[in-house]
């Protein structure tokens, strides 16, 4: 399943297909631009000693396009940036396939670097997509910060809930 969105100088994608960085280098190409920087996360074999088989993601779709529509309109609100294209694989992803694509075309090379930068960090830190890893030896879910914020918020609240009583 994939579901996208676009809209003036940005795009974005969360799909079970994979990811090509062609196509999204040409979405964020542009005459004005001197500049295309990109992200591309992979799965990589190994984390923390651990032999990684493959990656399996899951998203609430509807959700993290939303998501990743408002990171595109923030990343153009801090930087001078022409196009912005993020992308994002749900489902089964094996060791060097693409998990995550960002492309960020500017006039310059700072404001792309810098955006492209800030993008995965809070993509990874705020859009409901969630990474199964699987080992040779078992397989274990793995939070994201905005997660961990969500579950740290829920049991505060439980805490002040218990010290009222």
């Amino acid at each position: 399943m994939t579901q996208q969105a676009s809209g003036q100088g940005w795009f974005v994608e969360v799909t079970d297909q994979a990811l090509d960085i062609a196509k999204y280098t040409q979405l964020v190409t542009d005459p004005a631009a001197g500049a295309i920087s990109s992200f591309i996360g992979t799965t990589r074999n190994n984390f923390q000693g651990k032999s990684v088989l493959r990656l399996e993601y899951e998203a609430y779709v509807p959700m993290a396009v939303a998501k990743l529509k408002e990171l595109c309109q923030q990343l153009h609100s801090k930087w001078d940036v022409t196009h912005v294209a993020m992308a994002h694989r749900t489902g089964v992803v094996e060791v060097c396939e693409a998990s995550v694509i960002i492309a960020v075309s500017s006039a310059h090379r700072k404001a792309s670097l810098e955006a492209t930068h800030w993008a995965i960090d809070e993509l990874k830190a705020t859009v409901p997509i969630w990474k199964k890893e699987f080992f040779q030896d078992g397989s274990m879910w793995k939070e994201n910060e905005e997660s961990r914020r969500l579950l740290q918020q829920q049991q505060d609240g439980q805490r002040q809930q218990q010290q009222q009583q």
